[in-house]
């Protein structure tokens, strides 16, 4: 079917979900049928008379919702009934292409529960929320109800974390938390420390702030405390940012010793940890929290975007000690509000029936099962990775750079992120983060994996892209 020619009228929607709805419109009528080959991205444009970023937009749409898969080197090709009703809808409960996003494989994101038994258990937690669904429509207190924080607890309890219930707080998500604990501790022009290769919501929060982010150099377990006492010294820091367990991007583990010997240096200078620990949930047996270790100065922020889902934007936060309490509130109250109440319903919900622990362990199954494919295809000691961890970081060689690499992947349809958006100072090194998770299936992602490994062989100059 490589002469597929969609006429774009027939939809009145965006072009890029036209093609996906026209995708789905011939394969019910029998124009389209399971294995036809798709014309490349490229051909297409070229046929229509369009971007080869619509085309390019149109074909990840419909793989969203079931219809094709692409292969990296081969083409896209139509998947049909059958893969459709295994991932959970059929070609009768489309999903409503006005919520249609496009699928950016450069986001951390946890990998998608596609096991049938656990999806229906998931569904069947709306379900007992819609239930009594009025009372979420209503303004609830800031924080979290009762039953909220008493399964917020629950969850902390496994990174053995246990707060009284007066310090524990659902928020909508991380990002706002961090925002509300940096406004509190900073003012415009003070200095906050983090790691120098960091989450780059740090930095956009560190500059939203009017803050100065200063990095600190680190090594394979994380920020040197001789650098960290010196800037403590030097700087009079007012806070450090720590993400200290499967860090993004370069997915190290901060050892117990080395948090210690963190948490020591801290005390001694009076300053607060901010610890976000949202793959903190991730690893079997990861080393106790900064909470654990430093209780009287630690902000814990312990997110559920990457061992549940982002979609529900809640992170459970841990205040270091009362009088902290209020402020923060305040802070938060007058940003956000509140959390979404149906959100915490949800989560709730999934956190006592245990829901959320089968999608924590479909999450690291999948996540290793990644991970053990990258080590197959990719050269032992040219990546680093935690056998567990969403992402690789990527050291550039053989004269590729950060800028030429990310220009050959996305003309790939494979999304990476350059190392400048990480660096908080100093040189940027020519790495990218690879990201494993997300929608991608392991047959797509193993093709873009070959693809990156082909290309790595050689210069940028061997390196072709096929479509």
């Amino acid at each position: 079917m490589k002469n597929w020619h969609p006429d774009l009228s027939r939809s009145s929607s965006p072009r890029y979900i036209a093609i996906a709805d026209l995708i789905e419109m011939d394969l019910r009528s029998g124009v389209l049928a399971a294995g036809d080959r798709l014309p490349p991205q490229r051909a297409l444009a070229k046929r229509l008379n369009i971007d080869f970023t619509t085309v390019a937009r149109g074909y990840v749409e419909a793989q969203k919702r079931g219809l094709v898969d692409s292969h990296v080197g081969r083409g896209t090709f139509v998947t049909g009934r059958q893969e459709r009703e295994r991932r959970g809808f059929s070609l009768d409960t489309a999903p409503d292409p006005r919520r249609a996003s496009v699928i950016d494989f450069s986001m951390n994101l946890p990998p998608e529960p596609n096991d049938p038994d656990l999806v229906a258990r998931m569904r069947e937690g709306m379900s007992v929320v819609a239930a009594d669904l009025i009372p979420l429509l209503r303004y609830q207190g800031f924080g979290g109800a009762g039953i909220d924080k008493e399964a917020a607890g629950a969850w902390l309890s496994r990174r053995g974390l246990t707060p009284s219930q007066e310090r524990i707080f659902v928020t909508p998500g991380a990002h706002p938390a961090l925002l509300a604990i940096f406004g509190l501790l900073a003012k415009p022009g003070e200095t906050v420390l983090s790691e120098n290769i960091t989450y780059p919501g740090m930095r956009s929060i560190a500059a939203q702030l009017r803050l100065n982010l200063a990095g600190l150099p680190m090594d394979e377990d994380g920020i040197l405390p001789d650098a960290f006492g010196e800037s403590c010294e030097r700087l009079r820091p007012k806070a450090l940012y720590l993400n200290p367990t499967l860090q993004n991007p370069t997915t190290l583990t901060v050892p117990q010793k080395r948090r210690e010997a963190i948490a020591a240096i801290a005390r001694k200078y009076r300053v607060p940890i901010i610890e976000d620990d949202a793959y903190g949930f991730i690893p079997l047996n990861a080393p106790p929290p900064m909470a654990a270790i430093a209780p009287d100065l630690t902000w814990h922020i312990g997110g559920l975007a990457k061992c549940i889902g982002a979609g529900l934007r809640l992170a459970f936060v841990v205040a270091p000690d009362t009088k902290s309490i209020w402020p923060f509130v305040s802070a938060m109250r007058s940003n956000n509000v509140m959390a979404s109440p149906l959100n915490m319903a949800l989560a709730t919900r999934w956190i006592e029936d245990g829901t959320a622990d089968g999608i924590l362990r479909f999450i690291r199954t999948e996540a290793a099962a990644r991970q053990a494919m990258v080590a197959d295809i990719l050269p032992s000691g040219s990546y680093r990775a935690d056998p567990i961890s969403f992402n690789i970081w990527l050291p550039l060689a053989n004269g590729w750079t950060r800028a030429t690499f990310g220009s050959h992947m996305r003309n790939a349809g494979i999304g990476v992120v350059a190392s400048d958006a990480f660096t908080v100072e100093g040189i940027v090194p020519e790495a990218v983060r690879v990201c494993l998770g997300g929608p991608i299936s392991r047959e797509a992602l193993k093709g873009a994996l070959d693809f990156m490994a082909h290309a790595l062989e050689g210069p940028p100059e061997m390196a072709a892209s096929f479509f």
